[in-house]
């Protein structure tokens, strides 16, 4: 495995490869290619400056929607001895003031992003900006184009021990503040070595970076990953451009989250219903052309591997792509372990699993069913907890993930929900919801849901509907939600079936606050906001309502 950090395999495709286009920024339509040479002479400018400014160790912040000058940012950061903390496009306002004074961040790069100037009324007073060079940017106390003018590009890097701090990642936790999960510079050269055997290069690898880059799963999947493999990164201009640009790109790895696949699902089925894709699909020839015709419409003919993470996805989703002939594969990890633990793998991917171990990754479960992890690319701790650090781990050093899991006889891992949050209905009885969340996505009208019981008799589904299945008429999607809740309750336990489908008007989104930035649904937020709803509903035998 590779002992080299990220800013050292910066610099050694800067001497192999310094015209070679490594990051493509699109602007207005067109895409702006910067090559390693390019990129790294920013690195070493920018780095420069902040050395100039900073004390080694300093927490600087990184903000705005993914661009090419997160990516350089970072390392530069990083190649002057600071310490890197990436915001969420879409934070709320509390959690960008909780972050910035917990950090100590003395300075910030701010760049494009919807709702910017909410966001920058949410820094505090004293941290300098340092404005990316985009048009809707406002220009800071620095800026970027004027660093990198005014100073000679650092040479001379030392590389720090690897034990040392890198950058801070904080958690976007469904409760409580987020906490400073500390990566250092072995978590990130262990997790990129061990993917870079798991999944080795297959050629020059392309890939297309839109997921929130402040997250693990983004950071270390596509920013640390194509510094290791050499790989070319674009990055989405828009959200709305999204299918766009996706189809644009043609990535050779595609890494997306459930909701991120719904959505390419829902793009399908809005030009072929369900019933003619079914009775194309069992025509030998005409199958073969509408698979190929469905990946080159979705930008996703050239991935060797295409990932989902995150959050679970559906095993209904995940046969329907297969039908297709598109192997999604499910992988599991989370920032404490700096998103290396299982994946699936082309040839040994195993349908409703998580995977089996990566090379190194060392798990097992607790007595409990607990998922534990130990290897050198699990954190350093949280930042300034260490009564939280000591929590999280087991007397004998193993990471605990809060996730209940079992084994198969080949290794797969199997999710079989959250030790948190798992409820008890007024029958004493304990429920845990994700297996059966799960289960009821095989309803495609259905954009997001909760499993809910606590204080219940018996627990209760509240879900939202995808735009499309609103236009739809009310008696028949609400037929089709019955009978897949019927389905999943043949399944289930008496004390675990779903009592009732409870459909809400509102979509659940980051805006409001239903959601974390990683696209999870806030459980304790649903519970608290249809809670007298639920109650009421709870007493009423229908198997089906409609929030009024």
């Amino acid at each position: 495995m590779t002992t080299r950090n990220p800013v050292e395999m910066l610099l050694h495709w800067e001497q192999e490869r310094p015209t070679q286009p490594w990051l493509f920024q699109p602007l207005h339509g067109e895409w702006q290619g910067i090559t390693w040479g390019q990129a790294a002479d920013q690195v070493r400018r920018i780095a420069s400056a902040l050395k100039a400014r900073y004390a080694p160790g300093t927490a600087i912040a990184i903000s705005g929607r993914n661009t090419a000058h997160w990516f350089m940012a970072d390392l530069a950061i990083a190649m002057a001895g600071c310490i890197s903390v990436g915001l969420y496009p879409k934070q709320s306002t509390d959690a960008v003031k909780y972050i910035l004074n917990h950090c100590e961040a003395k300075a910030l790069f701010v760049g494009p992003s919807m709702d910017l100037e909410e966001f920058l009324g949410a820094v505090p007073a004293g941290i300098d900006r340092i404005s990316f060079p985009y048009p809707d940017v406002p220009k800071g106390d620095l800026a970027w184009d004027e660093l990198v003018k005014s100073h000679e590009p650092m040479n001379g890097y030392a590389a720090p021990d690897p034990k040392e701090l890198w950058t801070l990642i904080y958690t976007s936790g469904t409760t409580g503040n987020p906490k400073g999960v500390m990566i250092t510079g072995e978590n990130l050269s262990f997790a990129a070595g061990g993917l870079m055997k798991a999944m080795p290069a297959q050629g020059q690898e392309r890939f297309f970076s839109y997921l929130p880059l402040a997250h693990a799963f983004e950071r270390g999947a596509l920013e640390v990953a194509s510094i290791y493999f050499g790989a070319e990164v674009y990055f989405l201009e828009h959200i709305e451009k999204l299918a766009e640009q996706l189809k644009e790109v043609a990535p050779t790895r595609f890494f997306g989250v459930p909701l991120v696949y719904g959505r390419i699902q829902t793009g399908v089925l809005k030009k072929m219903p369900q019933q003619k894709l079914d009775r194309l699909l069992k025509i030998p020839v005409i199958s073969g052309i509408v698979k190929r015709k469905i990946k080159q419409g979705a930008g996703l003919q050239n991935a060797r591997y295409l990932f989902v993470g995150a959050a679970p996805m559906p095993i209904p989703l995940l046969n329907w792509f297969q039908k297709l002939g598109i192997t999604v594969l499910q992988g599991y990890g989370m920032t404490e372990n700096n998103i290396y633990a299982t994946a699936n793998l082309p040839g040994a991917n195993r349908i409703g699993s998580v995977g089996r171990p990566m090379p190194g990754a060392n798990m097992k479960l607790s007595e409990e069913g607990e998922i534990l992890f130990q290897h050198p690319g699990v954190m350093a701790g949280y930042y300034k907890e260490p009564e939280k650090t000591r929590e999280t781990f087991t007397a004998d050093g193993y990471l605990r993930t809060g996730d209940k899991g079992k084994v198969d006889a080949d290794g797969y891992l199997y999710i079989t929900g959250r030790v948190k949050d798992i409820f008890k209905t007024l029958k004493g009885k304990y429920v845990a919801p994700g297996p059966i969340e799960g289960a009821m996505a095989r309803n495609t009208d259905i954009d997001q849901m909760c499993f809910v019981g606590t204080g219940l008799k018996q627990p209760i589904m509240v879900v939202t509907l995808l735009p499309e299945a609103w236009k739809k008429p009310r008696e028949e999607v609400g037929k089709q939600l019955v009978a897949d809740m019927e389905e999943v309750n043949k399944t289930l336990e008496p004390h675990e079936e779903i009592a009732k489908i409870l459909v809400v008007k509102e979509a659940w989104t980051i805006d409001n606050n239903m959601m974390t930035p990683t696209m999870k649904v806030k459980r304790n937020m649903v519970e608290e906001r249809y809670m007298p709803l639920i109650q009421k509903e709870a007493e009423t035998r229908s198997k089906l309502a409609w929030e009024a």
